[in-house]
């Protein structure tokens, strides 16, 4: 009968390291200030003798593991998609994995997936906001003793770190290019009444105008739902309603989308030439892939999105590291990109 190969332990490994079992420890972990001669060492060590460390036990240990709880309103969102790449990007360099859910806008089910994952010994946790949950979220965090990231379309709680985009300033951005273009008559389509996202657009959307002098007018500001449908029939109706509009401001690509072929419907066209008033300028929010292959191709203010991701790793590693307890608050700028529409 074959004998069982012995299993390697972590004294086997500090013993042929020629370090302290705590050391091996620091170094599988990635704690503490460990010389990188050392690290090269130890980690040689485990490769040799084909260590296997068991994850599990280290987790009841330490409390936590080395999953990040993210929990977003629409994993199909393209915003929220990229967020995932993002932040993924940053923490899986540092050893850590994604523990993905989402909310569904749903109060209840946000606080049921964050009590979930701090069940599981989630060493950090960023979520997409949802307005009657978001202060219980972070009172369970402090409670369990691990930081929270906000990553959202628009700020809600000044209690927690949050990271995420100039709305104001990205309406401002495409405001103002219409009026250089020279559009006096400008709506903006799409969105809830409830958003804040929306809120924080119109803002910027209304101040320059105002600023300009221009006339901001609620019959041109119209709530729609995200469908092409939708948004194609309101703007027909609009144009037709208000024939001197000639530059529309779209929540989202799939508005604009729909607005495109709204535009076409009222028997006008879209472009930059603003002339007899044939032709309308259309800018949206966010950037997607279709913008470039649509004709005419859509100009866009677009957020650093993967970015926010990004940012949002990087804040929940340092305060897991450095067990800093300070709230921040990163907004990152638009950039507007010009192309057939506007």
């Amino acid at each position: 009968m074959t004998s069982k190969t012995p299993k390697i332990k972590i004294t086997d490994v500090a013993a042929y390291a020629d370090v302290s079992v705590s050391t091996v420890s620091l170094v599988l972990s990635n704690k503490g200030r460990i010389s990188t001669a050392t690290i090269d060492k130890v980690n040689q060590a485990v490769a040799e003798l084909g260590y296997v460390r068991n994850t599990a036990a280290a987790n009841l240990r330490t409390s936590h593991s080395n999953l990040i709880g993210l929990v977003l309103s629409d994993i199909t969102d393209p915003f929220y998609t990229e967020i995932t790449a993002g932040i993924s990007e940053e923490l899986e360099q540092q050893g850590y994995l994604l523990f993905l859910a989402q909310s569904n806008h749903s109060p209840q089910k946000l606080i049921q997936c964050v009590q979930s994952m701090i069940q599981q010994g989630v060493a950090g946790i960023a979520f997409s906001p949802v307005r009657e949950a978001t202060a219980t979220v972070i009172a369970m965090a402090q409670q369990a003793g691990i930081p929270a990231v906000c990553l959202a379309r628009a700020a809600m709680n000044n209690e927690v770190d949050y990271i995420g985009p100039d709305n104001h300033q990205a309406a401002v951005l495409a405001t103002q290019h219409f009026i250089e273009q020279g559009h006096r008559h400008i709506a903006y389509i799409g969105g809830s009444g409830e958003s804040l996202t929306r809120a924080e657009r119109l803002g910027g959307f209304g101040s320059t105008l105002i600023q300009y002098g221009l006339p901001f007018k609620n019959e041109w500001i119209i709530e729609t739902n995200n469908q092409q449908q939708h948004a194609a029939t309101t703007v027909q109706q609009l144009l037709t309603q208000h024939p001197k509009i000639t530059a529309i401001l779209c929540h989202s690509p799939t508005v604009a989308l729909g607005a495109i072929y709204g535009v076409k419907r009222s028997g006008k066209s879209v472009g930059k030439d603003n002339y007899i008033d044939q032709q309308v300028a259309i800018i949206s929010f966010d950037d997607i892939a279709e913008a470039t292959l649509i004709q005419p191709s859509l100009t866009v203010v677009s957020s650093p999105v993967r970015e926010i991701g990004q940012q949002a790793g990087k804040r929940l590693l340092s305060k897991m590291t450095n067990n800093n307890t300070d709230i921040q608050r990163l907004i990152l700028a638009p950039q507007l990109i010009c192309r057939d529409s506007a």
